[in-house]
């Protein structure tokens, strides 16, 4: 049997060289700019704090730190992310929060405040460090090959670095000095990873922290929220629908009670009507318990409910449900819930005539995920009021780890979105 070995691929060799090089380029320019940008920063603080008490004038300085210092933050996260590919995000400025001069100071210390910020400063002073020392080393590598190849008429002794005098009689420390300073050199190069883009990859791994610790409480708030929300309904529907019934029921058989031995007839009519409202009230128990769980999801799955939920309506609804998988069923009853209200509001509120609704299991960023759209012709306007029946369901969403997306603008069309990440 024939075997193959393909040879590497050329950039595989040469990456870690291209990278060294960049690197070694990159400090030089921090070595030569670096310190006057430096030079900058604390030409700005000193006139800031110095100028401060002159008719507030240090303010405007002040206020041009902040914006360098984000600037600078800002290279160097761009500078070390592009350079060694790391997985942090840009710097962003924060936006404004509130209007007027109290805003914008109150904005201004927000954004001084961002760790990531800082992170970037010191990355960058780290980074300026290295490269004037790599500098400091270069011009001493250069004195010392000058001082290798000197005629013998030269001076007695040459500058190398710092204090450092070397004899022009002793050649062979000048090539030993320069050996020396290559290594060095080397050493600074190779060291920069390790130093300056280890902020910034310690910084973008509590970045993925925070962000999942955001995210989990969104979920615990949405999770909150939705329960709120579901309980608030179903309270609504009890007082304002069965109990007023059952109160009814039990006047009127207490009616029934009271001319059960004068009337009998009547006690009978009473009775009949007594039982039409316990089976009204049995209905709306029903809904309401439907509303809370749905048992067709648990014995045949998402797609039948949905068929089921569909024949319900009082409007056409055209079904396109294409699930290759099941997500789970807290997944699918979130989802299921969403299509409901939806489906609902269109048609007690948007005067549509028909709707759609469209789910699938899809592979987003390489997990499965459960995407469902509903739309509807009316005439839009839906908006997720807090307490209402969206607000439930776009929380619920969102304890489920998903999205929720409306558009509703006047005039229609209505359309509702969600994707909820399947359970493993």
């Amino acid at each position: 049997m024939n075997s193959t070995v393909s040879a590497p691929h050329p950039r595989s060799t040469s990456r870690p060289t291209a990278k060294f090089l960049q690197t070694f380029l990159h400090l030089i320019a921090f070595g030569l700019i670096g310190t006057s940008v430096i030079a900058v920063l604390f030409t700005l603080l000193g006139l800031g704090i110095g100028l401060l008490l002159v008719a507030g004038i240090g303010v405007l300085f002040l206020i041009g730190l902040v914006y360098a210092l984000f600037g600078v933050g800002w290279l160097e996260i761009e500078r070390v992310r592009s350079l060694y590919e790391l997985p942090v995000s840009p710097l962003r400025w924060l936006p404004r929060e509130r209007p007027g001069l109290g805003g914008f100071f109150r904005n201004l210390g927000r954004n001084l405040g961002q760790s990531r910020m800082w992170a970037g400063v010191g990355s960058f002073f780290l980074a300026t460090l290295m490269g004037a020392l790599l500098v400091q080393v270069l011009n001493a590598l250069w004195n010392l090959l000058l001082g290798a190849f000197a005629p013998a008429d030269g001076p007695e002794s040459i500058h190398v670095a710092f204090l450092l005098y070397l004899n022009t009689d002793q050649k062979i420390w000048f090539f030993v000095g320069a050996l020396l300073c290559v290594i060095i050199a080397a050493g600074i190069v190779a060291v920069h990873r390790p130093s300056c883009g280890s902020i910034i990859n310690a910084l973008g791994r509590s970045e993925q922290l925070q962000r999942q610790v955001d995210t989990t409480s969104r979920q615990r708030q949405g999770a909150v929220r939705a329960a709120e929300v579901e309980r608030t309904r179903i309270e609504r529907d009890l007082h304002d629908g069965i109990q007023p019934r059952l109160v009814s029921i039990g006047m009127t058989l207490g009616l029934a009670q009271q001319k059960l031995a004068a009337d009998p007839q009547a006690a009978g009519e009473l009775v009949k009507e007594a039982h039409v409202s316990t089976q009204a009230a049995i209905t709306e128990l029903r809904q309401l318990t439907r509303g809370i769980y749905a048992s067709v999801l648990e014995d045949r799955g998402l797609d039948a409910a949905l068929s089921a939920l569909a024949s319900r309506t009082h409007i056409p609804v055209h079904l396109d449900i294409r699930l290759s998988k099941p997500c789970g069923k807290n997944v699918e009853a979130a989802v299921y819930f969403t299509i409901a209200e939806a489906l609902t509001n269109a048609s007690k509120h948007s005067r549509a005539t028909e709707c759609r609704v469209i789910a699938r299991t899809q592979d987003h960023h390489g997990s499965p995920t459960l995407w469902a759209r509903v739309e509807d012709n009316g005439i839009g306007g839906a908006r997720v009021i807090p307490g209402g029946g969206l607000d439930g369901v776009a929380n619920r969403i969102l304890a489920a780890g998903g999205s929720f997306d409306l558009s509703s603008p006047t005039g229609g069309p209505t359309a509702i979105e969600v994707r909820v990440p399947c359970e493993s």
